[in-house]
């Protein structure tokens, strides 16, 4: 049985110890077996192979035990090394040593296969740069640790750089990428607030376009803004404490093996202790109790049991490898097998977080060769990833350049861009630029802006001086595969497929109606992902999180199992997260699902045969039905009938049914 002690051993001597120490014990078990049964080697040189076999088999085994022992508690651990002792004092060294060799190759085996700890908290801190660019009364720019950053400093992020504190924009007008805490698809357009005096602190609702955060990365313009948190109060230090206060959390499944282990453990103990005594009470000799009393030691040792767990994960997490999942461990692969709900962040994982043009609308029998050729000379001046897409969206519509270049473009902060291009003046923006204009924006053009929007996309209407040429949007494109992806998931019996996302809700309901899912949310920050999470387990049981960004990490640890996009995903997310979906393959998602449920079948199988077979021996033993010998002997065919039904899982195949 897979046991609560994590078995993060000090590895001074090797990279793999407890792995190669298994496979030490098992070659001397080996050799030692050899000899005694097919040479007429000494009995000593079979014993030191058995002793051996012994040392490495129970050199971790035994240093749990002594932990384990000097807490007060007692594990299956400890139960294996008396019943290898007791063999040893019943000359079954052979016996023994199997026993401690199975039971540590499994063990090494999990944790060779779990990999080295998380380093999370590492890799969130590494988001904030360390230093900020204070700016003095005297105007010179001083470089300070952000930890001396107070509230009401002012600082200068430049261009392309990243956001050291939480705060408000005072001075200058930039797009903002902040994917990496939000997960919104486009980047946002910053501007200055109204007052930089006015105290903002207990302001509640601070309009996105005035407020920026630590992490994020800034466009290529200057800005000034006003430090409104200390650098531990900011949300990456609150991304931090989320992630802190979930990985401190025991798994239920590790509770309930504390829990059998608490019971179990001392309870055979307790019946050997009192068998040694029973002549005592029956009409035989101290040394016919005491082999009565070891028999039932062996008997009960739980060497399938021990295995039986063990040995099926690391068949799965193989077979899982092996279809492009990397599963760290034997808890996220069980549990996985149980979700009745899926949570999905939406940028980079259900959408492959880059802008791409959707539509091109032509008004006013404009020619489409002027249209592209006037949106190209005004959107190539731009550098904001959505003027970058529609440039590209074009040129591949058409292969027309401009042979003129506009002149005078400036951006409009949040509206959109205005230049020149062969004399004419070229406004190209969103609704709220042209409702601003002194003849307003028709109502027919309005109607179908709006009607794209409630698609999830970025609208602008292109103006030459007072007529209105087209219609453009671009919008996030969704991943390839998605909607067959979650189409799997339904046959699986999956009823609740959720999306969070950081982008507006009307954006969240067209992605969702696009794909397939059942419950979207938007306009969510990370601490309100994870309360959606929260809110998920209480009604479902079981959640998982899949996503690909540093905003998604908190939820992921929240979540029953989270699951990180491979190469997309940031470097927290996929250490945070306990499955590893590689080359950012959605499509491996239903396989994993459905090999975790064939995992949980082939546990209970395996569950039940130790268990079977250990109520089966115990009794026997104690009546003396049954002998050490065929005690042993069960145990073994008990063990190998475990191992066998376990390697099922590395020809596994899903099929139409996901199972």
């Amino acid at each position: 049985m897979e046991t609560p002690n994590k078995h993060h051993h000090q590895q001074t001597l090797f990279r793999n110890s407890e792995l190669l120490f298994a496979l030490c014990s098992g070659l001397a078990l080996g050799i030692g077996y050899i000899l005694a049964t097919l040479t007429s080697a000494s009995a000593g040189v079979n014993l030191f192979c058995f002793l051996t076999a012994y040392f490495f088999g129970g050199f971790f085994t035994a240093k749990d035990a002594i932990k384990t022992i000097a807490k007060g508690g007692f594990e299956i651990d400890f139960l294996m090394l008396a019943a290898a002792i007791g063999a040893a004092f019943l000359g079954k060294w052979a016996e023994g040593a199997l026993l401690l060799f199975l039971f540590s190759l499994g063990h090494a085996l999990e944790h060779y296969a779990m990999g080295k700890a998380k380093k999370s908290i590492e890799a969130l801190t590494d988001l904030a740069p360390p230093t900020a660019l204070l700016i003095r009364a005297n105007n010179k720019e001083l470089e300070v640790p952000i930890e001396d950053l107070q509230i009401g400093d002012t600082i200068l992020i430049k261009p392309n750089s990243k956001i050291p504190a939480d705060g408000l924009v005072v001075k200058g007008e930039s797009a903002v990428n902040q994917a990496p805490i939000t997960g919104e698809s486009m980047p946002v357009d910053k501007s200055p607030i109204e007052d930089p005096k006015k105290d903002y602190l207990k302001q509640a609702n601070i309009e996105a376009k005035n407020r920026v955060f630590a992490g994020t990365i800034n466009g290529n313009k200057a800005l000034e803004v006003k430090v409104i948190k200390k650098s531990q109060d900011s949300t990456i230090a609150r991304l931090i404490q989320l992630v802190n206060d979930a990985e401190s959390q025991k798994s239920p499944t590790q509770l309930l093996t504390d829990r059998f282990q608490r019971y179990f453990v001392p309870a055979v103990l307790l019946l050997v202790c009192l068998l040694c005594f029973a002549f005592l009470i029956v009409d035989e000799t101290f040394k016919e109790s005491f082999y009565r009393a070891m028999s039932v030691l062996v008997a009960a040792s739980p060497c399938a049991l021990a295995i039986s767990t063990p040995s099926a994960v690391l068949s799965g997490v193989a077979r899982a490898a092996k279809g492009g999942v990397l599963i760290k461990g034997g808890r996220p692969l069980e549990d996985l097998g149980a979700l009745q709900a899926v949570a999905f962040d939406k940028t980079g994982t259900l959408t492959e977080g880059k802008p791409v043009l959707v539509n091109t609308v032509i008004l006013n029998d404009t020619k489409v060769s002027d249209f592209y050729e006037i949106v190209i000379a005004m959107e190539q001046q731009s550098d904001h990833p959505v003027a970058q897409a529609i440039v590209k969206g074009l040129r591949e519509k058409s292969a027309i350049y401009p042979t003129t270049n506009a002149t005078e473009v400036q951006s409009i902060s949040g509206r959109g861009l205005s230049g020149m291009v062969k004399g004419s003046k070229i406004l190209i923006g969103n609704k709220a630029l042209f409702s601003e204009d002194k003849n307003g924006l028709p109502e027919e053009y309005k109607e179908q802006v709006e009607k794209l929007e409630g698609e999830g996309q970025t609208v602008m209407l292109v103006k030459k001086d007072e007529q209105f040429l087209g219609i453009i949007s671009v919008r996030d494109k969704t991943r390839e595969g998605a909607r067959e992806m979650l189409l799997a998931l339904g046959k699986l019996g999956i009823k609740r497929m959720i999306m969070l996302t950081g982008d507006n809700q009307s954006v969240a309901d067209a992605v969702a109606e696009e794909i397939g899912i059942t419950d979207p949310l938007g306009d969510l920050m990370p601490e309100d992902k994870v309360r959606s999470i929260k809110e998920l387990i209480k009604t479902e049981g079981k959640v998982a999180m899949v996503g690909d960004g540093v905003n998604d990490a908190p939820a992921m640890v929240k979540s029953t199992v989270g699951i990180a996009m491979g190469a997309a995903g940031s470097d927290v997310a996929l250490e945070t997260a306990d499955i590893a979906l590689m080359a950012d393959r959605l499509e491996s998602l239903p396989f994993a699902i459905g090999l975790s449920r064939k995992t949980k079948k082939i546990i209970k199988q395996n569950l039940w045969i130790s268990l079977g077979v250990v109520a089966l021996l115990i009794p026997l033993t104690i009546f003396e039905i049954a002998s050490i010998g065929p005690a042993i002997m069960a145990h073994e065919g008990s063990t190998l009938i475990v191992v066998f039904n376990a390697l099922r899982l590395l020809v596994y195949k899903r099929n139409n049914n996901g199972e």
